[in-house]
């Protein structure tokens, strides 16, 4: 891998799969770097790859096309690589190869989208500030959700929760989600109702469909087995909702949610989770301008809120960010791990 910007990409997201503890993921990135050549469709769209690799997630986007491949199990060379195995450097290399030639038309054309992973984990963080926010409010929400993806997440109130030394929600859940809350806690005890809930994605999932859960799930690193099954029992339980994501552009979609005012004695909520740095500027510009229009006509009794978790300056965790019109200003109310491992509340 010749250009250096790919390659210090793939080190770094490499770095950052180990951080997040996947090494498996983690050694894929980087036997990549020795493996990728011009000799197939697939080398030469990476090798040439016109936009900026990390904004586009270009390693994640090849990794989801391995595992994509080894779930088929029509591999065997790349199949004796994946988890529990263990092979040597030569054998891993070997592997890959085998695998470029079978599929790389495959390989090739599954880098055309960004990664979906719609951790369901990170539903800790949205359970958090939905608990703020209806503290704060005392109000119902309305829960709009910006790159829901498969809408997995949209469900998050009916999870059950373990949350280091205290427990949320059902106890009798098929959803677990196990997260470690250190810090100033939310108010666990705030009343929270959900009065309706929507969620838009320019490339929505459908849990009911077989190939896109097999997509989802192509993007969740193969050696996590409980975040594999924690997003199996939520596509189960999501698949059997009355909902599903709305394909629509975010900037049109927030508009057009916040175009008139809201129903009194009800919160809008607008919220996302680690899909800020997939927007263009231009998207991320009018959403924050939609925003804080719409925040100056909100009222006390039709307040609105914006809830995000989204990656900054700091690479080990996400900033989880909250502002309530008219009540308080936009302000960080916590750090989270990017799966939702813990949240630090302040």
């Amino acid at each position: 891998m010749d250009r250096p910007d790919i390659r210090d990409h793939f080190l770094g997201q490499a770095e950052g799969c180990r951080r997040l503890g996947s090494p498996f993921t983690a050694r894929l990135c980087e036997a990549l770097i020795d493996v990728v050549d011009g000799n197939s469709r697939f080398g030469r769209r990476l090798l040439d790859w016109r936009g900026p690799p990390r904004t586009d997630a270009l390693a994640l986007r090849a990794a989801g096309g391995f595992h994509a491949v080894r779930r088929r199990e029509q591999t065997p060379e790349l199949v004796a690589i994946y988890p529990p195995h263990d092979v040597s450097d030569a054998e891993y290399s070997q592997a890959l190869k085998v695998t470029i030639a079978a599929y790389d038309d495959f390989l090739h054309d599954w880098l055309d989208s960004p990664p979906q992973t719609n951790e369901v984990a990170r539903s800790a963080v949205l359970l958090g500030g939905a608990l703020t926010i209806a503290e704060a409010t005392g109000l119902p929400l309305d829960w709009f959700e910006v790159g829901a993806s498969m809408g997995l997440n949209l469900g998050f109130d009916a999870y059950g929760y373990e949350l280091g030394a205290l427990n949320w929600g059902d106890p009798g859940a098929s959803v677990r989600v196990r997260s470690s809350w250190r810090g100033t806690l939310p108010p666990t005890n705030a009343l929270l109702r959900i009065e309706g809930r929507q969620g838009c994605d320019l490339q929505p999932l459908d849990p009911a469909n077989a190939d896109d859960r097999e997509r989802l799930l192509a993007y969740i690193w193969a050696d996590q087995t409980e975040r594999l099954e924690r997003t199996t029992a939520a596509m189960n339980t999501i698949a059997a909702s009355p909902w599903r994501v709305e394909r629509a552009d975010a900037a049109e979609w927030v508009a057009a949610r916040l175009a008139s005012p809201g129903t009194d004695r009800t919160v809008r909520v607008i919220a996302h989770t680690i899909m800020w740095q997939y927007l263009p500027p231009s998207v991320r510009d009018a959403i924050t301008a939609t925003m804080y229009e719409a925040g100056r006509q909100a009222t006390r009794t039709a307040p609105l809120a914006w809830l995000r978790m989204e990656a900054d300056e700091q690479p080990s965790s996400a900033a989880v960010r909250l502002a309530i019109w008219p009540h308080f200003e936009d302000r960080e109310i916590g750090r989270a791990d990017f799966h939702g491992r813990f949240v630090e509340w302040s």
